[in-house]
């Protein structure tokens, strides 16, 4: 097995394309195996296998710094930071956290485990890098979900003024945002993830900027108008508009086709939003018809998907469930 042989990012970065597609599928299949018998968070994990991989292969980890928003998404970073063999005691007292901790492992850059606050934490984290002057990336993976949290906008308004590079990965499962725009939304990805088209804006500004007089309204003129088709085709324009490079849609699921997205991003003097459409539940049948019921699950059957045994201990929901049964029983 190829998994077997990942000890950390190194061992990531020089498998092939058909070895990382292998490679995935055997993640997912250690997952569903270690979670079936443990309990935990299986949709969310299975649906970024692909993109934490391409993460991975992309960036210089630990030195660079991914922040998982909630961070119950995160089994697949702590297999590949070389914490595989620790899965037989996920969840469990003095066992592998369900959660990124930094005590854990270095690969582990902020302790999260509310919604919302993975851009709040890469910023501060940019922006301490930035006042220090050290030379590192920060990547804030954020699901749709998560998105809608007060603080994830009120940060993204703030990393519209980022001078130096800061990437948010969105990672949108097609459970709270629309649907992907099809053929036109891949076209255009295609093009705008091309170091190229940067270039190109950035080479034109130039060059009208030197112009006298007029060079400056022209850039303006055709800034406007730009905006106005891309209000018409491009998703994303809210982003823009804040003043942060929108990158996408791009399917999370396809390791090179994020590979070189999250490539280009890295060359960006600023903030930039990447794209990423994927399937929560991805790869285990019964978690794909019923993506809630596996979001957090205890112990199940893998052939039917079904949760074996009786529960030895009530969970924290279920003892704040029956809490407020009784005190609106009281007090009713």
């Amino acid at each position: 097995m190829i998994l077997e042989q990942i000890k950390g990012p190194e061992e990531l970065k020089s498998l092939s394309a058909h070895e990382l597609t292998i490679l995935a599928e055997e993640i997912r299949t250690f997952l569903v195996e270690k979670i079936s018998r443990t309990g935990g968070h299986l949709a969310s994990n299975l649906g970024v296998v692909e993109l934490t991989i391409a993460l991975f292969k992309t960036f210089d980890l630990p030195k660079d710094k991914i922040i998982w928003d909630v961070g119950h998404q995160s089994y697949t970073h702590k297999i590949l930071s070389g914490r595989m063999g620790e899965f037989d005691e996920l969840r469990q007292y003095g066992g592998l956290s369900g959660f990124p901790k930094r005590k854990e492992s270095p690969y582990d850059s902020f302790d999260t485990g509310h919604s919302s606050t993975s851009i709040s934490a890469g910023l501060g984290i940019a922006q301490g890098r930035d006042i220090l002057g050290e030379d590192y990336r920060v990547v804030s993976v954020i699901g749709d979900g998560a998105l809608t949290g007060g603080m994830a906008y009120e940060a993204l308004n703030n990393a519209a003024r980022m001078k130096k590079n800061f990437i948010i990965v969105l990672n949108d499962n097609e459970m709270s945002i629309s649907e992907n725009v099809g053929g036109m939304s891949r076209y255009l990805s295609g093009l705008r993830t091309d170091a190229g088209y940067n270039d190109l804006k950035k080479s034109i500004a130039d060059v009208l900027g030197k112009v006298p007089v007029v060079g400056d309204a022209v850039i303006h003129r055709l800034k406007r108008t730009k905006d106005s088709i891309k209000q018409l085709f491009i998703p994303g324009m809210l982003f823009e508009n804040m003043g942060i490079t929108y990158l996408g849609p791009v399917d999370g699921h396809n390791i090179p086709a994020l590979c070189k997205v999250l490539r280009e991003a890295q060359k960006l003097d600023h903030a930039v939003l990447v794209h990423v459409i994927t399937q929560k539940a991805g790869g285990y049948g019964p978690a794909q018809k019923n993506p809630s019921g596996f979001h957090g699950i205890g112990p199940f059957d893998i052939a039917t998907g079904k949760e074996s045994g009786e529960k030895k201990y009530p969970s924290y929901t279920d003892v704040f469930q029956e809490s407020c049964c009784q005190l609106g029983e009281t007090h009713a």
